[in-house]
């Protein structure tokens, strides 16, 4: 077939325009990947000279909407309804089919969390239109092509595949948290807010939701502000405790590189790299870690990287702001001594603000 034939063949999709990020949220929270979508979503936008807009879906979650704002969003659409407290596939779902039909963005996309996976999935059957999951770099083909280029790791990890989807809008994917960075709050930001009607009887819904039981116990690597994690160099399991006892001090995370996780040293939640989670804490030690790309794309947007290899000529030192080469196992005790210390010779903060006239008490 010639070109020109194919070309004549494309369908028009024209009338899709703008980039639009479905915000996350659970108890009126937002998930920070949904932040962070908004701000690369704004650097799409601006190389199609269209909107980013953001959803809301939820119940008591109006907040949120103007906070998508604050993040980036130039439009934003809420839905709010009791059946929308929790999330369920079909009612969330309707809802996203419903703005995709009457708002018709030619980007739409997702956190790859549990619930933006599901989401993403549900919605890319109804459509149909191609899905790209887990995406960690995104970019746009300028006008005409307008095409979104999503790409992720394959082929166990060894190359990144860009994945178009051609003949089908709106185009979707969805991305790793803490891939990508977000805008600074700025409450001065106006977004055009706009309320949107929940079309679904009670008796549509399929599953009811009858309690939701939180996980306890379970790490937050994406979330959290301080990693220690171990590789390889550990030689063992019971490092770990050695790691786990300077998170704890430092307020922070065990982490893990591939090689730790699939010798079962810990488990597989703690891995950070391509097949494991995308961090972006501000301070991230890379312990007995050799530094293999499987593990420093999973890191490499750290604030802060304390390297501590006994190897002087191990690539994470390439990546790393500070460096220690030597034996981990004098220096990750003595550093946590250190951090105990400091933390015991912080004076206590004592009020001596009285209660009745506001000054203080001149003892």
């Amino acid at each position: 077939m010639s070109t020109e034939r194919a070309e004549e063949q494309m369908p028009d999709w024209s009338a899709y325009r703008g980039v639009l990020i479905v915000v996350e949220q659970r108890d009126g929270e937002a998930k920070p990947v949904s932040w962070q979508l908004l701000g690369e979503g704004k650097k799409l936008a601006a190389k199609l000279d269209v909107p980013v807009k953001a959803l809301v879906i939820g119940h008591g979650v109006g907040h949120l909407a103007r906070e998508a704002g604050y993040y980036g969003a130039d439009d934003v659409y809420w839905c709010d309804h009791p059946e929308l407290a929790n999330y369920r596939t079909r009612p969330y779902s309707r809802v996203v089919l419903q703005l995709i039909e009457d708002a018709k963005p030619e980007i739409v996309l997702f956190g790859a969390t549990a619930t933006g996976r599901d989401l993403a999935g549900a919605i890319a059957t109804h459509l149909p239109t191609g899905l790209t999951a887990d995406t960690t770099e995104l970019d746009v083909e300028p006008p005409p092509s307008r095409l979104l280029l999503a790409s992720r790791p394959a082929f166990s990890e060894k190359m990144m595949a860009t994945i178009l989807c051609k003949q089908y809008r709106p185009q979707m994917a969805t991305a790793r948290a803490g891939v990508f960075q977000a805008l600074p709050r700025d409450v001065s930001r106006e977004a055009a807010i706009e309320e949107i009607a929940f079309r679904m009887e009670p008796g549509d819904i399929a599953a009811e939701v009858l309690d939701f039981v939180r996980e306890t116990g379970r790490i937050n690597l994406e979330e959290a502000e301080i990693i220690v994690a171990g590789g390889r160099g550990l030689g063992g399991p019971e490092p770990f405790a050695m790691l786990r006892e300077l998170a704890d001090t430092l307020g922070g995370v065990v982490g893990a590189s591939r090689a730790a996780v699939d010798a079962g040293w810990i488990k597989h939640e703690h891995q950070v790299g391509q097949t494991g989670q995308t961090v972006r804490p501000k301070l991230y030690f890379a312990i007995g870690i050799s530094g293999a790309v499987q593990h420093t794309v999973g890191m490499s947007n750290s604030e802060v990287v304390i390297a501590i290899n006994k190897d002087a000529e191990a690539p994470i030192f390439q990546f790393a702001h500070y460096g220690i080469v030597g034996d981990l196992f004098k220096i990750v005790p003595a550093i946590t001594e250190e951090m105990k210390r400091r933390k015991q010779s912080v004076p206590a903060i004592t009020d001596h603000t009285s209660p009745n006239t506001g000054r203080g008490s001149g003892s």
